[in-house]
């Protein structure tokens, strides 16, 4: 049985992120990468490791959308609107109060 992992992806994205971001910079790069390690408790040496990998594009970059992410938030949006035309609808005639008195 593997070994669970040590950090949670979400902590490991929140790290990822804030090195890259860091690292962008020219005022916070020098050292960001060991002082964001220290503020979130992580080795310095694998948040190197997980930057370098996301910038060579080994890794998936954290916070960036892929293509079904984007289509299935539009899909989603387009649910949202339908339902809410549909219940305008039904307060409008009425029908959701009956529904409601009957409960």
């Amino acid at each position: 049985m593997p070994r669970p992992p040590k950090y949670s992806p979400e902590l490991r994205d929140r790290a990822t992120r804030m090195a890259i971001d860091a690292r962008k910079d020219p005022e916070t790069a020098p050292g960001a990468l060991a002082r964001i390690a220290k503020q979130l408790d992580v080795n310095p040496e694998t948040l190197r490791t997980r930057v370098r990998r996301v910038e060579d594009g080994q890794a998936e970059a954290p916070g960036v959308e892929t293509v079904s992410d984007i289509e299935r938030i539009r899909l989603l949006e387009k649910e949202v609107r339908e339902l809410r035309r549909a219940n305008e609808m039904a307060d409008s005639s009425g029908g959701r109060k009956k529904l409601c008195e009957l409960l």
